[in-house]
């Protein structure tokens, strides 16, 4: 029976407990950071806070220290918002072991390093002279309620490390939750947080009360700008038109479980980003963070992103939506396949 813990009890480390423990065939950790939760999940199966409603098996021991959490675990799941990430990895670094695999599934940037959640926590532990650590990103459509209660799933887990993406497949997938490989980490790490950005961009249009015709346009030219900035970073064109890219677009794009749709939502109906955030009860949406770095990431790299722009624009900068659609519309005449 294999260790696995869980660093993370939003709604989608929960939802990956639930998933792992319910088999039977793992014994789980899962930290939680928040005491009330862990005794809440300890007690009566269930995160009320982060993902109300769904058993999580006996299998799954809450805990609320770290040591307790990755003493002997074969694989760690990191499932913190992004700019938590590299704080725990500098506490966690001493309690891994180098034969220890990570797997990343934080669908985020860091704000200011502008780095990948594999990029950050690869730093972090190699800053003391330690080998490389065996990483993999977990990423791909997969709302954590849908996951949790044991809809049809499909994830992507990639890894130049072709023994770790192959374990974990083996030891993620059941009869509800298909795990495909992948080897472009990069691709499928930027698809993840790029993505979060777009659909609080649809999440405006929706606000507005735009109809088909532009969520479809923005899907689609996100999409594009989103691959330009992979490629730019050396990702690859077709993890983009899979689950980690295009996959998950559409999901978030167009879903109701969405956090960062809502955001876009509420910012399209006139309300203002703090009031809004200040509503969510610790939920995080991780396009607002990667918005920023979004935009710092493609200046570095000389990639034009008209989307996220304005979308940095209307959360850090106040400008309206309609003026950002109205700039977005009136932009000079480019070809659909050889430009911006």
């Amino acid at each position: 029976m294999s260790e696995i813990a869980i660093v993370g009890a939003g709604a989608w480390g929960t939802a990956l407990s639930i998933i792992l423990g319910r088999t039977g065939a793992h014994r789980v950790r899962l930290w939680v950071h928040e005491q009330d939760v862990c005794n809440t999940i300890a007690s009566q199966r269930v995160n009320e806070k982060f993902l109300p409603g769904q058993h999580i098996p006996a299998s799954v021991t809450a805990c609320n220290d770290l040591v307790e959490t990755l003493d002997g675990a074969a694989i760690v799941v990191s499932v913190m918002p992004s700019q938590h990430c590299r704080l725990l990895f500098e506490r966690m670094k001493s309690l891994l072991r180098a034969e220890t695999m990570i797997v990343s599934a934080t669908k985020g940037l860091e704000e200011n390093s502008l780095l990948c959640m594999t990029e950050v926590i690869t730093q972090v532990i190699m800053r003391d002279g330690m080998q490389p650590p065996r990483i993999g990103a977990l990423s791909g459509p997969s709302f954590a309620l849908e996951a949790a209660r044991g809809d049809p799933t499909a994830i992507t887990i990639a890894s130049q490390d072709t023994e770790l993406a192959r374990t974990v497949q083996q030891e993620f997938s059941n009869a509800s939750f298909r795990v495909y490989t992948n080897e472009d980490p990069i691709g499928v790490e930027l698809g993840g947080a790029l993505k979060n950005t777009i659909a609080i961009a649809a999440g405006v249009g929706a606000g507005l009360g735009l109809g088909h015709n532009s969520i479809a346009a923005l899907i689609t030219r996100g999409l594009a700008e989103m691959t330009r900035l992979v490629l730019a970073c050396g990702g690859k064109a077709e993890t983009m038109a899979g689950l980690a890219g295009l996959g998950d677009l559409v999901l978030t794009c167009t879903g109701g479980l969405s956090r960062n749709r809502s955001v876009g939502v509420e910012l399209g109906r006139g309300r203002k980003l703090p009031e809004i955030l200040a509503g969510m009860h610790g939920m995080v949406a991780e396009g607002i963070f990667t918005t920023t770095a979004a935009v710092g990431l493609a200046h570095a790299r000389g990639i034009e992103m008209p989307i996220t722009e304005q979308m940095h624009a209307i959360l850090h900068e106040g400008k309206s939506p309609r003026e950002a659609i109205s700039d977005l519309m009136t932009r000079r005449g480019r070809s659909e396949t050889l430009s911006a």
